[in-house]
């Protein structure tokens, strides 16, 4: 007896069981799909009646097509149930999937007026420049977009765009004329992401992100596409920042923290912190322990001021020695002659915590710390004049 004898059944079995496995993955994929306006579609023909015939569309709904698409030029119906034929998406309502035959009349007119009507977006190559905007190529049809609606940012170069395809919003519609807009397909897109936006995160959260525009008063990162949020100057920085040029550039990846997200003027408006998102932490919480009241610190002029001079004494802690504390010393116009940048020594006079503010003031001179000395050597003398008096011998 062969091994096909055998197993001749269990063989068989298995190579069925295979041919399932692949239909029903095939069948999965079909759940997944997604038509939109204007993809084409294969399917067999399911029904057929009066007005109206059904395709399948490889999704779980099937598709609705005029039966007037099957006639031929004897206005008979040339198909029959179980024919696989082209088609085209028309439209999209309700749940509902229009078809028109590839080839029809509408597949192509009827396609744009659903699209118009429904606000559908339809795909377009934008195949040229013009007067005020592009041409482009919309289902064999020519449409145009002006330049102030090819993109949300403002365009530099229109050539970018040329040759390129994208999504468009159909917003005039006839036979000779069709306007389109790739921006207001954009915005909407952008309300759709940010409502989502706002449901994922909540203050406090720490986000990813790259730095897409900087500016002086601050620097605005992408988190998401189409999703922006500022980071102001001065949250770039437990220390001073004057220009945000200063400390990011356009492409830095960035770590920030969400501080607040409000709607203004129907805009989404997303604040955030570059130096929050630190695990070092607010530097000012280690003042005390690190300056307490006396110290003496070699800083950096980071600021000078007609009152005085800023002095940075570590990262994200400044000081602000007064011009009244320098004025009247015999090193005056050495203070005064300080710049951004130069290094000057300090003593620690005052912290105010609270306000986050220290007062400096100048090194004590030696004569100010004499006394130690002079407890020092009048306990040199006292012990050698009691030497002298063990010895009997006065001095003169």
């Amino acid at each position: 007896m062969s091994k096909k004898d055998i197993f001749g059944d269990d063989i068989e079995e298995s190579k069925s069981f295979e041919s399932f496995e692949q239909m029903f993955a095939q069948s999965e994929k079909g759940l997944d799909r997604k038509l939109r306006v204007g993809d084409e579609v294969r399917g067999e023909i399911l029904s057929i009646g009066r007005e109206e015939a059904f395709i399948s569309t490889g999704t779980p709904v099937d598709g609705m097509l005029f039966t007037r698409d099957l006639l031929d030029e004897n206005k008979e119906v040339k198909y029959k149930v179980g024919d696989v034929i082209d088609c085209v998406v028309t439209a999209l309502k309700g749940g509902e999937i229009r078809l028109a035959k590839k080839g029809a009349k509408g597949a192509t007119t009827d396609n744009l007026e659903d699209a118009f009507d429904m606000e559908l977006p339809v795909e377009g190559r934008v195949t040229e420049t013009c007067n005020g905007g592009f041409r482009v190529s919309v289902q064999g049809k020519t449409a145009f977009c002006p330049i102030s609606q090819i993109d949300m940012k403002f365009t530099t170069d229109a050539n970018e765009y040329v040759g390129k395809k994208f999504d468009f919003l159909i917003t005039q519609y006839d036979k000779r004329n069709i306007v389109v807009s790739r921006r207001r397909l954009l915005e909407l897109q952008r309300a759709e992401n940010e409502g989502a936006f706002m449901q994922k995160h909540e203050p406090g959260a720490l986000l990813e992100g790259k730095i897409v525009r900087v500016e002086k008063f601050g620097a605005f990162v992408e988190l998401e596409p189409g999703i922006e949020g500022l980071v102001h100057v001065s949250e770039l920085s437990w220390s001073r920042v004057h220009d945000a040029h200063e400390v990011v550039s356009i492409g830095n990846a960035v770590t920030v923290k969400l501080l607040k997200i409000e709607e203004l003027d129907g805009k989404l408006k997303i604040s955030l912190s570059l130096k929050q998102a630190d695990g070092a932490g607010n530097p000012w919480m280690t003042v005390p322990e690190k300056f307490p009241v006396g110290t003496i610190v070699k800083g950096k002029v980071e600021k000078k001021e007609v009152y005085g001079l800023f002095v940075n004494l570590a990262p994200g802690i400044t000081g602000l020695l007064p011009k009244s504390k320098w004025r009247d010393s015999v090193d005056a116009a050495q203070y005064e002659n300080k710049k951004r940048g130069d290094e000057v020594t300090v003593q620690v006079d005052q912290i105010l915590f609270e306000e986050k503010k220290i007062s400096l003031g100048l090194p004590g001179e030696v004569e100010d710390q004499s006394w130690k000395a002079h407890t020092s050597k009048a306990g040199s003398f006292g012990s050698l004049g009691d030497a002298f008096k063990n010895l009997n011998i006065k001095p003169k």
